[in-house]
Protein backbone atom coordinates (compact mmCIF):
# COMPACT_ATOMS: atom_id res chain seq x y z
CA UNK A 1 0.00 0.00 0.00
CA UNK A 2 1.49 3.64 -0.78
CA UNK A 3 1.89 6.10 1.71
CA UNK A 4 -0.77 8.62 0.54
CA UNK A 5 -3.50 5.94 0.33
CA UNK A 6 -3.33 5.09 4.00
CA UNK A 7 -5.87 7.30 5.89
CA UNK A 8 -3.64 7.49 8.93
CA UNK A 9 -0.21 8.05 7.52
CA UNK A 10 1.06 11.32 8.20
CA UNK A 11 4.95 12.40 7.27
CA UNK A 12 5.65 12.72 11.10
CA UNK A 13 3.54 9.39 12.20
CA UNK A 14 4.10 5.84 11.18
CA UNK A 15 1.34 3.67 9.30
CA UNK A 16 -0.13 3.20 12.80
CA UNK A 17 -1.23 6.36 13.27
CA UNK A 18 1.47 7.04 16.11
CA UNK A 19 4.58 9.47 16.15
CA UNK A 20 7.98 8.08 14.98
CA UNK A 21 10.70 9.60 17.10
CA UNK A 22 13.26 11.57 14.51
CA UNK A 23 16.80 10.94 15.44
CA UNK A 24 19.63 13.42 15.85
CA UNK A 25 17.31 16.54 15.80
CA UNK A 26 17.40 18.82 19.16
CA UNK A 27 14.82 21.04 21.11
CA UNK A 28 15.06 24.48 19.70
CA UNK A 29 16.86 26.38 22.83
CA UNK A 30 14.65 28.55 24.26
CA UNK A 31 15.29 32.43 23.75
CA UNK A 32 13.47 34.79 25.82
CA UNK A 33 11.47 37.58 24.46
CA UNK A 34 11.85 41.54 25.71
CA UNK A 35 9.17 41.27 27.59
CA UNK A 36 10.39 38.77 29.59
CA UNK A 37 13.46 41.46 30.90
CA UNK A 38 10.27 43.65 31.88
CA UNK A 39 10.70 44.45 35.46
CA UNK A 40 9.41 47.90 36.17
CA UNK A 41 5.70 49.81 37.32
CA UNK A 42 2.98 50.74 35.15
CA UNK A 43 0.68 53.94 37.32
CA UNK A 44 -2.22 53.99 35.65
CA UNK A 45 -5.43 56.27 36.31
CA UNK A 46 -8.28 53.50 36.64
CA UNK A 47 -11.43 54.35 35.20
CA UNK A 48 -14.92 53.69 36.91
CA UNK A 49 -16.71 50.99 36.45
CA UNK A 50 -13.65 48.42 36.08
CA UNK A 51 -12.31 46.11 38.84
CA UNK A 52 -8.63 46.62 39.87
CA UNK A 53 -8.18 43.02 38.55
CA UNK A 54 -9.36 43.30 35.41
CA UNK A 55 -7.14 46.83 34.59
CA UNK A 56 -4.38 43.85 35.61
CA UNK A 57 -5.81 41.58 32.70
CA UNK A 58 -5.79 44.24 30.61
CA UNK A 59 -2.26 45.00 30.86
CA UNK A 60 -0.98 41.25 30.94
CA UNK A 61 -2.92 41.14 27.41
CA UNK A 62 -1.11 44.17 26.41
CA UNK A 63 1.81 43.83 27.31
CA UNK A 64 2.06 40.13 26.97
CA UNK A 65 4.08 39.85 30.53
CA UNK A 66 2.21 37.64 32.58
CA UNK A 67 3.78 38.47 35.99
CA UNK A 68 1.84 41.60 36.81
CA UNK A 69 0.26 42.51 39.83
CA UNK A 70 -1.92 45.96 41.77
CA UNK A 71 -0.61 47.16 44.60
CA UNK A 72 -4.03 47.82 46.38
CA UNK A 73 -7.66 47.28 45.63
CA UNK A 74 -9.49 50.67 44.73
CA UNK A 75 -13.10 49.57 44.55
CA UNK A 76 -14.58 49.61 41.10
CA UNK A 77 -16.79 52.55 41.25
CA UNK A 78 -13.76 54.36 42.10
CA UNK A 79 -11.22 55.96 40.12
CA UNK A 80 -7.78 57.20 39.78
CA UNK A 81 -3.86 56.05 40.77
CA UNK A 82 -3.67 52.21 40.68
CA UNK A 83 0.12 50.93 40.43
CA UNK A 84 0.63 47.64 38.67
CA UNK A 85 3.99 46.03 38.92
CA UNK A 86 5.63 44.08 36.30
CA UNK A 87 7.75 41.20 36.04
CA UNK A 88 10.44 40.76 38.86
CA UNK A 89 9.31 44.02 40.40
CA UNK A 90 6.02 42.23 41.32
CA UNK A 91 8.10 41.35 44.60
CA UNK A 92 8.47 44.61 45.92
CA UNK A 93 4.52 44.49 46.44
CA UNK A 94 4.96 43.79 50.33
CA UNK A 95 6.97 47.29 50.42
CA UNK A 96 4.30 49.57 47.72
CA UNK A 97 1.16 47.54 49.39
CA UNK A 98 1.43 49.01 52.61
CA UNK A 99 2.38 52.91 51.47
CA UNK A 100 0.24 55.82 52.35
CA UNK A 101 -2.78 56.34 50.29
CA UNK A 102 -4.56 59.77 49.09
CA UNK A 103 -8.28 60.53 47.59
CA UNK A 104 -11.04 63.13 47.06
CA UNK A 105 -14.17 61.94 48.54
CA UNK A 106 -18.04 62.98 47.38
CA UNK A 107 -19.92 62.35 50.89
CA UNK A 108 -23.55 62.97 50.84
CA UNK A 109 -25.43 63.56 54.31
CA UNK A 110 -29.30 62.38 54.74
CA UNK A 111 -28.84 58.42 54.71
CA UNK A 112 -27.68 55.29 56.04
CA UNK A 113 -26.94 52.56 53.17
CA UNK A 114 -25.92 48.80 53.93
CA UNK A 115 -23.16 48.84 51.56
CA UNK A 116 -21.92 52.51 52.81
CA UNK A 117 -21.61 53.94 49.19
CA UNK A 118 -23.98 54.86 46.29
CA UNK A 119 -25.04 51.31 45.14
CA UNK A 120 -26.45 50.27 48.77
CA UNK A 121 -29.89 49.94 50.10
CA UNK A 122 -31.35 52.83 52.05
CA UNK A 123 -31.94 51.66 55.40
CA UNK A 124 -32.38 55.17 57.30
CA UNK A 125 -33.20 58.55 56.33
CA UNK A 126 -32.38 61.86 58.53
CA UNK A 127 -32.92 65.49 57.96
CA UNK A 128 -29.15 67.39 57.51
CA UNK A 129 -30.11 70.92 56.88
CA UNK A 130 -28.77 71.83 60.50
CA UNK A 131 -25.77 71.19 59.85
CA UNK A 132 -22.95 74.15 59.31
CA UNK A 133 -20.11 73.92 57.69
CA UNK A 134 -17.90 74.77 61.19
CA UNK A 135 -20.13 71.65 62.71
CA UNK A 136 -18.73 69.72 59.52
CA UNK A 137 -15.00 70.76 60.15
CA UNK A 138 -14.90 69.71 63.79
CA UNK A 139 -16.25 66.49 63.15
CA UNK A 140 -13.86 65.89 60.58
CA UNK A 141 -10.99 66.83 62.53
CA UNK A 142 -12.18 64.01 65.68
CA UNK A 143 -11.03 61.76 63.06
CA UNK A 144 -7.50 62.60 62.33
CA UNK A 145 -4.99 60.42 63.79
CA UNK A 146 -4.70 57.11 65.22
CA UNK A 147 -8.30 55.71 65.35
CA UNK A 148 -10.45 52.35 65.31
CA UNK A 149 -12.40 51.43 62.51
CA UNK A 150 -14.64 48.59 61.08
CA UNK A 151 -14.78 47.72 57.89
CA UNK A 152 -17.87 47.57 55.94
CA UNK A 153 -19.81 44.35 56.12
CA UNK A 154 -19.77 44.26 51.89
CA UNK A 155 -16.20 44.33 51.79
CA UNK A 156 -13.79 41.59 50.92
CA UNK A 157 -12.47 40.82 54.30
CA UNK A 158 -12.07 37.06 54.82
CA UNK A 159 -14.74 36.06 57.73
CA UNK A 160 -14.09 32.26 58.50
CA UNK A 161 -12.58 31.76 55.30
CA UNK A 162 -15.43 33.59 53.49
CA UNK A 163 -15.65 37.01 51.73
CA UNK A 164 -17.79 39.41 53.99
CA UNK A 165 -19.78 41.00 51.03
CA UNK A 166 -20.71 37.06 50.60
CA UNK A 167 -21.91 36.66 54.21
CA UNK A 168 -23.62 40.14 54.16
CA UNK A 169 -25.05 39.21 50.37
CA UNK A 170 -26.65 35.68 51.79
CA UNK A 171 -28.37 37.69 54.74
CA UNK A 172 -26.19 36.67 57.34
CA UNK A 173 -24.59 38.59 60.38
CA UNK A 174 -21.14 39.67 59.23
CA UNK A 175 -19.18 40.68 62.94
CA UNK A 176 -15.80 42.66 61.61
CA UNK A 177 -13.50 43.29 64.03
CA UNK A 178 -11.88 47.24 64.49
CA UNK A 179 -8.22 48.05 62.90
CA UNK A 180 -6.42 50.51 63.69
CA UNK A 181 -5.56 53.02 60.97
CA UNK A 182 -3.99 56.30 60.85
CA UNK A 183 -5.61 59.67 59.16
CA UNK A 184 -3.29 62.00 58.79
CA UNK A 185 -5.70 64.57 57.23
CA UNK A 186 -9.18 65.11 56.83
CA UNK A 187 -9.47 68.36 54.63
CA UNK A 188 -13.09 69.95 53.62
CA UNK A 189 -12.76 71.40 50.10
CA UNK A 190 -16.18 71.82 49.39
CA UNK A 191 -19.66 72.15 51.12
CA UNK A 192 -22.64 72.15 48.93
CA UNK A 193 -25.05 70.76 51.05
CA UNK A 194 -26.34 67.62 51.44
CA UNK A 195 -22.68 67.13 49.63
CA UNK A 196 -18.98 67.75 50.88
CA UNK A 197 -15.80 66.60 48.94
CA UNK A 198 -12.79 65.66 51.47
CA UNK A 199 -9.11 65.39 50.74
CA UNK A 200 -7.93 62.21 52.74
CA UNK A 201 -4.52 61.41 53.60
CA UNK A 202 -4.62 58.02 55.37
CA UNK A 203 -2.69 54.82 56.08
CA UNK A 204 -3.09 51.46 53.52
CA UNK A 205 -6.00 49.26 54.78
CA UNK A 206 -8.05 52.58 55.44
CA UNK A 207 -11.96 52.40 54.48
CA UNK A 208 -13.01 55.65 52.97
CA UNK A 209 -16.32 54.24 53.08
CA UNK A 210 -16.24 53.82 56.34
CA UNK A 211 -14.79 56.69 57.24
CA UNK A 212 -18.08 58.46 55.04
CA UNK A 213 -20.53 55.89 57.45
CA UNK A 214 -19.20 56.99 60.39
CA UNK A 215 -18.82 60.70 59.66
CA UNK A 216 -22.81 60.44 59.38
CA UNK A 217 -23.00 58.71 62.64
CA UNK A 218 -21.26 61.31 64.51
CA UNK A 219 -23.32 64.09 63.03
CA UNK A 220 -26.47 62.12 63.57
CA UNK A 221 -27.37 62.55 59.68
CA UNK A 222 -26.23 59.42 58.34
CA UNK A 223 -24.13 59.64 55.38
CA UNK A 224 -22.51 57.77 52.33
CA UNK A 225 -20.03 57.79 50.16
CA UNK A 226 -20.57 58.90 46.57
CA UNK A 227 -17.75 59.20 44.51
CA UNK A 228 -14.10 58.24 44.96
CA UNK A 229 -11.20 59.16 43.08
CA UNK A 230 -7.26 57.85 44.14
CA UNK A 231 -5.04 61.39 43.64
CA UNK A 232 -1.48 59.33 45.06
CA UNK A 233 -0.38 55.77 45.79
CA UNK A 234 3.03 55.87 48.04
CA UNK A 235 4.90 58.64 46.01
CA UNK A 236 2.76 57.96 43.14
CA UNK A 237 0.13 61.12 42.12
CA UNK A 238 -1.88 61.32 39.52
CA UNK A 239 0.60 63.11 37.51
CA UNK A 240 2.55 59.59 37.28
CA UNK A 241 -0.65 58.31 35.81
CA UNK A 242 -1.56 56.93 32.39
CA UNK A 243 -5.11 56.85 31.52
CA UNK A 244 -5.69 53.36 30.48
CA UNK A 245 -7.47 54.11 27.23
CA UNK A 246 -4.02 55.97 26.10
CA UNK A 247 -1.98 52.82 27.81
CA UNK A 248 -4.96 50.73 25.27
CA UNK A 249 -4.08 52.62 22.21
CA UNK A 250 0.00 52.25 23.29
CA UNK A 251 -0.32 48.44 23.07
CA UNK A 252 -2.16 48.35 19.82
CA UNK A 253 1.26 50.79 18.61
CA UNK A 254 3.83 49.25 20.19
CA UNK A 255 5.50 52.14 22.32
CA UNK A 256 3.87 51.09 25.97
CA UNK A 257 7.31 50.57 26.93
CA UNK A 258 7.87 54.45 27.51
CA UNK A 259 5.10 54.11 29.83
CA UNK A 260 6.83 51.81 32.35
CA UNK A 261 8.93 53.50 35.20
CA UNK A 262 12.09 52.07 37.27
CA UNK A 263 10.85 49.12 39.43
CA UNK A 264 13.27 51.21 42.42
CA UNK A 265 10.82 54.04 41.75
CA UNK A 266 8.17 52.10 43.86
CA UNK A 267 10.23 52.04 46.70
CA UNK A 268 10.01 54.17 50.10
CA UNK A 269 11.44 57.53 49.28
CA UNK A 270 12.44 58.07 53.11
CA UNK A 271 14.74 55.01 51.88
CA UNK A 272 18.65 55.01 51.16
CA UNK A 273 19.76 54.69 48.20
CA UNK A 274 23.64 52.80 47.18
CA UNK A 275 25.33 52.04 44.06
CA UNK A 276 27.34 48.99 44.00
CA UNK A 277 30.00 48.49 41.40
CA UNK A 278 29.89 45.62 38.69
CA UNK A 279 32.01 43.52 41.75
CA UNK A 280 29.71 44.07 44.27
CA UNK A 281 26.68 43.14 42.10
CA UNK A 282 28.23 39.98 41.47
CA UNK A 283 28.28 39.65 45.00
CA UNK A 284 24.94 40.32 45.45
CA UNK A 285 23.70 38.08 42.88
CA UNK A 286 24.92 35.25 44.75
CA UNK A 287 23.64 36.51 48.17
CA UNK A 288 26.94 37.78 49.28
CA UNK A 289 27.09 40.94 51.64
CA UNK A 290 28.84 44.00 50.94
CA UNK A 291 30.07 46.79 53.45
CA UNK A 292 27.58 49.58 54.09
CA UNK A 293 28.95 53.06 52.47
CA UNK A 294 27.80 54.70 56.06
CA UNK A 295 26.23 53.62 59.28
CA UNK A 296 22.41 52.97 58.80
CA UNK A 297 19.75 52.70 61.66
CA UNK A 298 19.73 48.94 63.21
CA UNK A 299 17.67 46.93 60.33
CA UNK A 300 17.41 49.80 57.63
CA UNK A 301 16.16 48.52 54.53
CA UNK A 302 18.27 50.06 51.43
CA UNK A 303 17.61 50.29 47.71
CA UNK A 304 20.55 48.87 45.91
CA UNK A 305 21.37 50.09 42.15
CA UNK A 306 23.61 48.94 39.86
CA UNK A 307 26.02 52.10 37.99
CA UNK A 308 23.74 51.57 35.26
CA UNK A 309 20.77 52.85 37.94
CA UNK A 310 18.71 49.21 37.27
CA UNK A 311 17.63 47.72 40.88
CA UNK A 312 20.01 45.08 42.02
CA UNK A 313 18.15 44.02 45.44
CA UNK A 314 16.31 45.58 48.27
CA UNK A 315 19.20 45.33 51.28
CA UNK A 316 19.38 45.61 55.13
CA UNK A 317 22.07 47.53 57.47
CA UNK A 318 23.51 44.71 59.80
CA UNK A 319 25.22 46.74 62.60
CA UNK A 320 27.37 44.30 63.78
CA UNK A 321 29.82 43.79 60.86
CA UNK A 322 28.69 47.80 59.15
CA UNK A 323 27.45 45.20 56.03
CA UNK A 324 24.56 45.22 54.01
CA UNK A 325 22.86 42.10 53.71
CA UNK A 326 20.52 40.76 50.21
CA UNK A 327 17.10 40.90 51.07
CA UNK A 328 15.26 40.24 47.91
CA UNK A 329 17.72 40.32 44.62
CA UNK A 330 16.25 41.32 41.37
CA UNK A 331 18.77 39.63 38.95
CA UNK A 332 19.27 36.25 37.72
CA UNK A 333 21.40 34.02 40.29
Amino acid sequence: MMHYENPHYHPDRGHNGHHKRRRGRKRRPYRPSPRDWVSGVLVVDKPAGMTSHQVVQEIRRGTGIRRAGHTGTLDPRASGVLVILLGPAVRLSEWVASSDKRYLATIRLGEVRDTYDAEGRVLETHPWEHITEERLREILKSFEGEIEQVPPAYSAVRVQGKRAYDLAREGKPVDLKPRKIKVYKLDLLEWEPPDLVVDVHCSSGTYVRSLAHDLGQKLGTGAYLLGLRRTQSGRFTLRDAVPLSRLQQAFLEGDWYRFVLPAADALPPDWPTVTLDSDQVEKVRHGHRVPAPEPYEPGQLVRALSEQGDLVAVMQYVPETGELQPKKVFLPS
